[in-house]
């Protein structure tokens, strides 16, 4: 797909694309984001922030005046499109974790959300999960009355849980599926309101996840999905890895080892990169590192963002943590549950991933490519959602037998 907007900088067009795929469950309009968008100069982080808290005010204010007349329906659409043009508008500034704007976007994003779920037929629930000494924050999506198949979803390395609902939550209870959404620590929730960065073993995150599920009437014990969403494509096959109560998993897209995404952004072969990354001093590698944020977008991104998400205090401490997210030495080859790994053509960050994770699986698996062609060519297909949920949820619904 060429880019319609920002075609010198990946991660601006890819965050884009992202925001117009939202608009296939509610999370966006095509003219907001178009005219923001084309008011915002490349690689002007502030900028990108100024013009979607603009539009993010702006539809805000609509949401609450169709609400306070008494409007339901347009007052829900409003606050779901004013969630998701705030979660925006903070999503480049964590290279400096104090920015007052990153809490101020972040939590007006949350409210949003939250009142257009209220605004749901049947109310979205906001829910606490009890883990280790706190809760993760999540949601639960009730289909029906009743015990149903209950998909147990998460975002990746840069997703919020409210983002969910446009990532797979929504087109799941078209469907008839419950949907219990969460925050794990390193996410959104858990690193703005406890500073918990990422952890390898997802399983531990997991489990009491799982533990809350099963607590719930609604849920049918005996039908338990995992999704996970782009860093999420390794996290929930981690977690599937240890925890037996799973009865399927979909990775979108698959990971199967995030060094290689360091490794890919440095020119250090990985033997090398690995030692050096660990070391307790290497001023070259760092001079490389800085040189490569500096000339390359994704790059900076990427190593600011982690440095935020998994608490790291330089660009080359996150890359060293890292390492430890991967699937082998039998990691993958543990998972029992029939998985469906996705896999996007021109991924931007994992291509390549998921085929090396579905070779590794000897659980019933299958691998699911989009393409280009489709429109579905893009990082976990985003700007083809009602594509990619139909296949992926058709495949669920084989699994489960729910023809």
């Amino acid at each position: 797909m060429r880019p319609l907007l920002f075609a010198e900088n990946d991660s601006f067009w890819f965050e884009t694309l992202r925001n117009f795929g939202h608009a296939a469950y509610g999370g966006a309009d095509f003219g907001e984001v178009v005219t923001t968008a084309q008011n915002i100069t490349a690689g002007d982080y502030d900028g990108w922030h100024d013009q979607w808290l603009a539009t993010a005010d702006r539809i805000a204010t609509v949401a609450d005046k169709a609400a306070a007349a008494g409007h339901r329906v347009s007052a829900r659409e409003a606050f779901l499109r004013a969630a998701n043009s705030y979660r925006s508008a903070e999503f480049f500034l964590h290279g400096h974790p104090d920015d007052p704007r990153i809490a101020h976007a972040y939590e007006r994003s949350v409210t949003c959300f939250r009142i257009a779920a209220g605004l749901m037929t049947p109310p979205i629930e906001p829910i606490a999960i009890r883990y280790e000494s706190t809760t993760l924050p999540g949601y639960f999506y009730r289909a029906a009355d009743e015990p149903r198949p209950t998909i147990i979803m998460c975002n990746g390395f840069d997703g919020t849980v409210e983002e969910m609902h446009f990532y797979g939550a929504a087109a799941a209870v078209e469907r008839g599926y419950h949907v219990l959404s969460f925050d794990g620590p390193g996410q959104p929730g858990p690193r703005h309101r406890e500073g918990l960065g990422f952890r390898p073993d997802w399983e531990h995150v997991v489990g009491p996840v799982v533990d809350y599920a099963l607590s719930r009437p609604e849920v049918d014990r005996d039908h338990i999905a995992l999704l996970g969403v782009s860093m999420g494509g390794y996290l929930m096959p981690r977690a599937a890895a240890f925890e037996s109560r799973v009865n399927a998993l979909i990775a979108l897209d698959g990971v199967y080892d995030l060094g290689d995404w360091v490794a890919a952004a440095l020119p250090v072969d990985r033997p090398a990169l690995d030692r050096r990354l660990r070391a307790t001093v290497d001023e070259d590698l760092d001079r490389v590192i800085a040189d490569r944020m500096a000339a390359e977008p994704t790059v900076r991104w990427l190593m600011e963002q982690g440095m935020w998400n998994f608490d790291a205090p330089s660009p080359r401490a996150f890359g060293a943590s890292f390492l430890d997210y991967h699937l082998r030495d039998g990691i993958a080859e543990q998972i029992a549950c029939p998985t469906l790994v996705c896999s996007a053509e021109d991924d931007l960050f994992f291509r390549g991933q998921p085929e090396r994770l579905h070779e590794h699986l000897t659980c019933k698996k299958t691998l699911m490519p989009f393409s280009s062609a489709e429109g579905a060519g893009a990082h976990c297909q985003s700007g083809a959602q009602r594509l990619a949920f139909a296949r992926i949820y058709d495949w669920l619904d084989e699994v489960f037998g729910r023809r």
